[in-house]
């Protein structure tokens, strides 16, 4: 993006001088997009991101302020200068401590307001999509997803350690990998790992690596993610799941930026810059004592979390079509889409397993699809085969747990001590069992009088 092509979005409740300050930014190659309230620039800046706002102080119902806390809400790094025939020095002072960019007085001198646009500019990352290369892999349009985005952008030069939360199939590892991209990392690896994929020894070992002979079988010498990863970012996923002794040994390494393999005496130094992510809730988890406070701040320095795909149901038609070009393209180039049924169809799901179950219900459509559109009643086909398809292990585990929770507390009327006697589990940790799933004693016991 040069700096006369960027998109201005001027805010000023009299036409006039919006017109007269909109032509003038024009004239030198500005795109600008002018609104007459704050409630008006919110609306414009929810449809498309400018790279600039210029907004009159005094205002109606919203002033330049309250507009830059808004904006500052939704898309924080957005630059924003204040305009105002009424400026002093108090005031100026006050908005550039709250984060406006500049302070500018009416009528606004031509050299100087190029000049705070220009620096504006330079000194904002470009953001434009075309060029953003970063979060290529991303579809959307949603306000929710791009406030996200907005985040991850800032947060990828700082070099600090983010946790990515969500529900599962949201794409957590999409945006470990375009912050990663969006990095002085990128040149370097980025390597991913499901923490709850393995067994505590294999993931330990995979890790950090392990010596000739560290145990049986280890035949020959293995280099740890961490060292491969080295320079580059290392992606903790399902972070929740990890064994408390391996968070010991987690820990260790971040603090003291080396990591030791199984059966060696030698510790390696490392630089990886960590980007974890889990669907569990971390708090209730270091509550009941599976995870551990330490690491938890250690890891969760900026926290993003990503919205589940029914939130962002205007996605859908857009991931829907960007999925069938690409699958199609692999498998059958006929396919051209979807017929308008089978889209609102698509639109008008729940989507309880996120992207994910949509790029499954995509796959199905193209896999069983003859015909150039894809009608309605494949898409219903594939949503109806997603429901009943075989859950993971772990949906599988936790749907067994509340169940058989739910069963032993109305054998006992609510009573713990005898359902955890029954459990064959001690009464600590069946209550842990039953706050991880929401469970409440109470809710079994007998009411009514006998």
């Amino acid at each position: 993006m040069t700096l006369g092509s960027a998109h201005l979005l001027l805010v000023d409740d009299d036409a006039s001088l919006l017109k007269l300050l909109g032509m003038r930014l024009e004239s030198r190659g500005y795109r600008v997009t002018t609104a007459l309230s704050g409630r008006e620039a919110l609306a414009c800046i929810a449809n498309e991101r400018p790279d600039l706002v210029l907004s009159d102080l005094r205002m109606d119902e919203m002033d330049g302020m309250a507009l830059f806390g808004e904006i500052q809400s939704c898309q924080p790094g957005l630059p924003v200068i204040i305009l105002t025939a009424h400026g002093s020095i108090s005031e100026a002072v006050s908005a550039t401590r709250q984060g406006v960019f500049s302070f500018l007085t009416k009528p606004v001198d031509k050299d100087e307001l190029f000049a705070a646009v220009d620096e504006a500019l330079i000194q904002t990352p470009n953001t434009n999509d075309a060029e953003a290369t970063w979060r290529a892999d991303i579809i959307t349009r949603s306000v929710k997803m791009e406030q996200v985005l907005e985040q991850a952008r800032l947060v990828a030069s700082a070099d600090v350690s983010v946790l990515v939360t969500g529900p599962s199939g949201s794409g957590k590892e999409l945006l470990a990998n375009a912050i990663h991209k969006a990095s002085v990392r990128a040149d370097h690896p980025f390597i991913a790992i499901n923490c709850g994929a393995l067994p505590e020894q294999l993931l330990e070992s995979e890790l950090f690596g392990h010596a000739k002979g560290a145990f049986t079988g280890a035949v020959n010498a293995h280099e740890g993610l961490f060292q491969a990863a080295n320079g580059g970012t290392l992606f903790l996923d399902e972070i929740g799941d990890m064994p408390l002794a391996l968070q010991v040994k987690l820990l260790r390494a971040l603090q003291e930026r080396q990591v030791r393999p199984l059966g060696s005496t030698r510790s390696i130094p490392i630089d990886v810059r960590i980007i974890s992510a889990t669907h569990r809730d971390l708090d209730l988890a270091m509550r009941e004592g599976d995870f551990r406070e330490d690491l938890y701040y250690r890891l969760n320095v900026v926290n993003l979390r990503l919205p589940p795909l029914k939130d962002r149901a205007e996605d859908v038609p857009l991931l829907a079509k960007h999925l069938l070009d690409k699958i199609a393209a692999r498998h059958k180039p006929f396919i051209k889409g979807f017929s308008p049924e089978a889209m609102e169809q698509l639109a008008a799901s729940a989507w309880p397993g996120n992207v994910r179950q949509l790029v499954n219900v995509v796959e199905q459509c193209v896999a069983l699809s003859s015909s150039p559109i894809i009608p309605r009643g494949l898409v219903a086909q594939a949503l109806a085969t997603e429901e009943n398809k075989l859950p993971s292990f772990n949906e599988a585990r936790s749907s067994f747990e509340r169940s058989y929770l739910i069963k032993v507390l109305k054998i006992t009327d609510g009573n713990v001590t005898q359902a955890a006697k029954i459990a064959g589990r001690n009464r600590t940790d069946f209550y842990k069992l039953l706050s991880r799933h929401n469970l409440e004693p109470a809710m079994f016991k007998d009411s009514v009088e006998q």
